[in-house]
């Protein structure tokens, strides 16, 4: 039973390993800096500016989203820089799933890769459902008010009537994405100028009628029928509560970078490509609710709605087809990457395999891409848009969070080249453990002794980090918040006087470590525990089914199981057609 369990214990730390310049895949290496950059910025610049902005202006944080979107700006770009030194080591499809698989371990891997099934999934059906209701605002609420009467789905956690338009929008680009990958790039290209240009004329035309005042108005100043929906007036009607809340939701709109590094094995020069988060979201939302008071915004087609009360139907036409332009390029974004995870999880065997099948024309993995456009369709069918959003956003901040954790753990690992210049640590006593904690014996390479106190150190500080997150929202907790910011303030200083490994042969490092990526978890961990209750149950709903999955399957079936399995002389042949078998 124990080795039983050991071995159980080896194969969830078990990690991939990578040749150096092994750049060879069956996918079509086809995309280029521009073609990358284009994904990026489609995929951001969608649901989050032409969407997002207004229904969380609205409802949760007021005028404040211009914060909102900035607190989400800056942890989107601290797990940004995560990403890029993940890219220049890893240059290969799956995104965070590859680089934790790589760096951290199988189980761990799996968590992430799942996660991402998760955040990409959701993150297409969110799109799909608020290009949907964008479209239908335009005509008045037509298709809602007929679906309700005709099929009504009477279920508080679902959606009120099943949207057979997003059903639709998703198998289109379903089908897109099966024809090839070149072919939807350069629909795709074509889009984003159009999309970029939309948002330049928003900014502009939104700047010549904006009025400062809709960022100060009092609660007594607001007409009676909207004060009971108007929160406490003013910039920030829902307070700081509000603005953080903003801000998890608001992450959906900085995701454009995961696409690029998830299409890694499809780009000429992967280790070179890099995509740079957009400010463009904190001027659209600055426009957006100095044009109009928070409480008038429409939810589901704010600029079509705030055009129209600036009384300029012409600019409002213009960005309306703009827009539309603009959610198609984000739905293609967002669920471009699925496809390429589900294949980089089935050519492991952590998945099932037949994931992982890529179709000889055109070079895509065609089952994977029709299973994640089903999965989307049906999500994008039976859930309102604020559900998927919320979903999104806790696996997209998950999966930041594990890259984050794997940057520093990569960094305080003991390397077989600097275990030849390292000093032999002293014996492992309890005062050797103590003067190694702050690195009293001015070590300059990582050992063995360094690197534990390395991983446990980070192991306690995402304890202590979850705490601390999930104490901020009682107002009775000031003295266990004093005490857990201090312990986090510790265990920082402990990590920066760990011996650290050389990265120069790296194109890209993540500056300041291990201050960015430790505020990385920090700010990651906050807005997760900002989602509500609902959405963490469905989140341990959906990794209780992937673990389910990975234990009965993926465990066994894993390539590295395969590849280590001893192979005796009476076996030998039978074990090499299992492994012909499952390939």
């Amino acid at each position: 039973m124990v080795m039983g369990c050991g071995r159980i214990f080896n194969a969830l730390r078990r990690c991939k390993q990578l040749e150096d310049g092994d750049n060879s895949t069956q996918l079509d290496r086809c995309l280029g800096l521009l073609d990358l950059t284009a994904l990026g910025v489609g995929s951001t610049l969608g649901l989050g500016v032409y969407v997002l902005a207004g229904a969380v202006a609205k409802t949760v944080a007021g005028p404040a989203v211009c914060i909102s979107f900035l607190v989400a700006a800056v942890a989107s770009a601290f797990a940004g820089v995560c990403y890029a030194e993940f890219a220049a080591r890893v240059p290969k499809a799956g995104s965070a799933y590859v680089y934790s698989y790589v760096s951290v371990g199988e189980f761990i891997a799996f968590t992430i890769g799942w996660n991402l099934i998760l955040e990409y999934v959701i993150g297409t059906a969110s799109v799909a459902k608020g290009m949907a209701l964008y479209i239908d605002s335009l005509c008045n609420n037509s298709m809602a008010r007929a679906m309700t009467e005709a099929a009504p789905i009477n279920i508080s956690f679902m959606a009120d009537y099943p949207d057979f338009f997003a059903f639709a929008l998703v198998m289109l680009i379903t089908v897109l994405l099966g024809i090839g990958v070149k072919e939807s790039t350069k629909l795709n290209n074509v889009f984003t100028a159009l999309n970029l240009i939309t948002v330049i004329v928003v900014v502009i035309a939104g700047a010549v009628k904006s009025n400062p005042a809709n960022w100060r108005i009092p609660l007594e100043d607001i007409p009676d029928e909207y004060k009971s929906q108007a929160g406490a007036g003013g910039f920030a009607p829902w307070g700081v509560a509000g603005i953080m809340a903003g801000a998890a939701k608001c992450f959906f709109g900085f995701v454009g970078f995961d696409c690029v590094a998830t299409t890694g094995e499809e780009a000429k020069n992967p280790r070179e490509t890099s995509h740079c988060l957009l400010c463009c979201l904190w001027c659209i939302a600055t426009v957006l609710t100095m044009m109009l008071p928070y409480y008038l915004q429409d939810a589901d087609a704010p600029f079509p709605h705030v055009f129209t009360e600036a009384n300029l139907p012409v600019i409002k036409w213009i960005v309306t087809i703009g827009a539309i332009f603009a959610l198609c390029t984000s739905l293609l974004g967002a669920m471009f990457p699925l496809p390429r995870v589900l294949y980089a999880m089935g050519s492991d065997g952590v998945l099932f395999r037949p994931l992982a099948a890529i179709n000889k024309r055109t070079q895509t993995p065609v089952m994977a891409t029709i299973l994640s456009g089903l999965l989307a369709a049906i999500m994008a069918a039976l859930f309102n848009l604020n559900q998927l959003i919320d979903m999104m956003s806790i696996g997209t901040l998950l999966a930041y969070t594990i890259v984050a954790t794997s940057v520093l753990i990569l960094r305080y690992e003991e390397e077989s080249t600097i275990q030849l210049h390292a000093t032999k640590p002293a014996p492992e006593t309890p005062f050797s453990v103590f003067k190694q904690l702050f690195n009293l014996l001015g070590l300059k390479y990582p050992t063995q002794l360094s690197y534990v106190i390395a991983k446990c150190t980070i192991m306690i500080f995402f304890v202590v980090a979850l705490a601390t997150c999930a104490l901020l929202r009682w107002e009775q907790a000031e003295a266990a918040l004093g005490v857990l910011g201090a312990a986090l303030l510790v265990l920082l200083v402990v990590l920066y006087r760990q011996p650290r490994n050389n990265v120069e042969n790296l194109s890209f490092t993540v500056p300041l470590v291990p201050l960015v990526p430790y505020l990385s978890v920090c700010m990651n961990v906050y807005l997760m525990v900002q989602l509500d209750y609902q959405t963490w149950v469905r989140f341990i709903i959906w990794l209780a089914i992937g673990y389910m999955i990975y234990f009965f399957y993926g465990i066994r079936n894993s390539s590295l199981n395969v590849k280590n399995e001893p192979q005796t002389n009476g076996v030998i042949e039978e074990k090499r057609q299992v492994v012909t078998t499952k390939f």
